[in-house]
């Protein structure tokens, strides 16, 4: 029988980073998945695929206005929406290769086939071919991610009524697709296909889109996204999904009762995601799972049976990649004997729509709820000379400040390149930045980041340079 000291089961971002601290950190270290291929939904059929085809598309739609740059393109420009897909895989299958080339590179025992527990210390590995293996391991993580979660009465047949992963190989481009969930999948598998020619129109629980953000950003992508021709029904509850050969008929009813009627060729159910543990037989090593799903853990990511620990979708907090990344690495070195820490609320999200999304810290929303006195500070996109040169100039950056400390509570952004703009907010709040101390770092110019010191300027006194 195999032994290890550590044993990652799902190889997701959380789980094969992990794999890779514990590593470098001298344990003996397997990863267990169950699919061919490493990376979980991350790299399958979620985060990269994704940002492959939002990027296709993307250019395709950036070609409709190269004459505004003096570009002339004579022709038809015409979708081949076969070979678009076949570069996301093609990049998929590059990504994923990379990491079994760092599960090589590191040592790191790679087992394919469905990990369960027998007990705390061993765990079944069930291939493909029907055989099975035992291996013992002195402390295992959970790290097996999460699916599309569904509304109960909603039959998803993968063809017409589709989750995320059929919306990244679709056989066509759908002429009307309903999206239901106006959420961070939804808006950005719903960009793809309005930019490539399709009517696409979200129904939304709530009373607005990315309901988890700062209102502001809601408002303004929301305002850019109807401009691009998408379509919103906001505070409108689904009642019934029904697909009649290549038609799909959505039904939902407004905040006064009135229904709503919408019919396409594709629905997308975008609803959020829920946690996997199926078939992890969590009950067999005494794991606690609370009613949601979640696997329940203390402040170390350890759960209630002392060696074994979980990081993730699967447990409490934001489904984000880079947020497991963080768990992964926490729990490698806190076994190790390190006292690493994570701060959730400097734990950044984005959408990677165009214009992008991305925030970090409290919202606006969040701030009055507790009580605290704040000062907020906006800077628009349009008046920065980069963004004018390169004709980005939907958005905003908006920065909110502890009226007394003027301590940085959340920095709340929109427009081109704020998925990477986001990273110096992060570094800013962690080390506990004022919104002085942000406005008087020197940043480039002509830069999109510029609009970062000016929104800090205009949090501090009102005293922006350029609007």
């Amino acid at each position: 029988m195999s032994q290890f000291d550590v044993t990652i089961i799902g190889s997701g971002p959380g789980g094969y980073v992990s794999a890779i601290r514990c590593a470098q950190l001298g344990f003996k270290t397997a990863i267990i998945e169950k699919y061919a291929t490493l990376g979980g939904t991350c790299l399958n059929v979620g985060c990269i695929p994704s940002k492959a085809m939002l990027a296709s598309s993307h250019h395709y739609e950036e070609l409709q206005h190269f004459a505004d740059h003096g570009i002339e393109v004579s022709g038809d420009v015409k979708i081949n929406l076969e070979k678009m897909i076949e570069r996301k895989q093609a990049v998929v299958d590059q990504t994923c290769s990379g990491v079994k080339f760092l599960m090589d590179k590191n040592k790191i025992t790679v087992f394919e086939g469905v990990g369960s527990f027998e007990d705390a210390t061993h765990i079944k590995i069930s291939k493909k071919d029907g055989s099975s293996e035992v291996i013992e391991s002195k402390n295992t993580i959970i790290a097996t991610g999460s699916k599309p979660s569904n509304l109960p009465f909603i039959q998803i047949d993968k063809e017409r009524v589709i989750t995320s992963t059929e919306a990244l190989k679709l056989p066509e481009i759908p002429k009307h697709l309903v999206i239901i969930g106006g959420g961070v999948i939804g808006i950005e598998l719903g960009q793809v296909y309005l930019r490539l020619g399709a009517q696409v129109s979200v129904v939304e629980y709530m009373d607005r889109i990315i309901p988890g953000m700062d209102s502001s950003l809601s408002k303004e992508l929301t305002k850019v996204l109807k401009k691009q021709g998408m379509k919103f029904y906001t505070s409108h509850k689904v009642k019934e999904v029904a697909r009649s050969g290549n038609n799909v008929t959505v039904k939902a009813d407004d905040a006064k009762g009135k229904e709503l009627v919408l019919e396409g060729d594709y629905c997308l159910v975008a609803v959020g995601r829920r946690p996997y543990t199926d078939g992890l037989h969590a009950d067999k090593a005494g794991v606690k799972i609370s009613e949601r799903g979640l696997v329940e853990v203390n402040d170390h990511l350890q759960t209630n049976v002392s060696n074994i620990y979980a990081i993730g979708d699967v447990i409490r907090g934001a489904m984000l990649a880079h947020k497991a990344e963080e768990e992964g690495v926490l729990v490698a070195e806190y076994l190790a004997g390190q006292k690493p820490h994570i701060d959730y609320n400097l734990i950044p999200g984005v959408v990677y729509t165009w214009p992008e999304v991305a925030a970090v810290g409290k919202t606006e929303e969040q701030l009055k709820e507790a009580g605290v006195v704040y000062k907020a500070g906006n800077f628009p996109f349009k008046a920065l000379g980069r963004a004018r040169a390169g004709g980005d100039t939907d958005g905003f950056v908006k920065i909110l400040a502890d009226a007394k400390t003027d301590e940085v509570l959340g920095i709340h952004m929109i427009g081109a390149r704020c998925a990477d703009l986001i990273a110096e907010a992060v570094t800013a709040m962690e080390f506990r930045a004022s919104a002085e101390d942000i406005s008087r770092m020197s940043h480039a110019h002509p830069t999109f980041a510029e609009a970062v010191k000016e929104a800090a300027l205009a949090a501090t006194d009102n005293r922006a340079l350029h609007v």
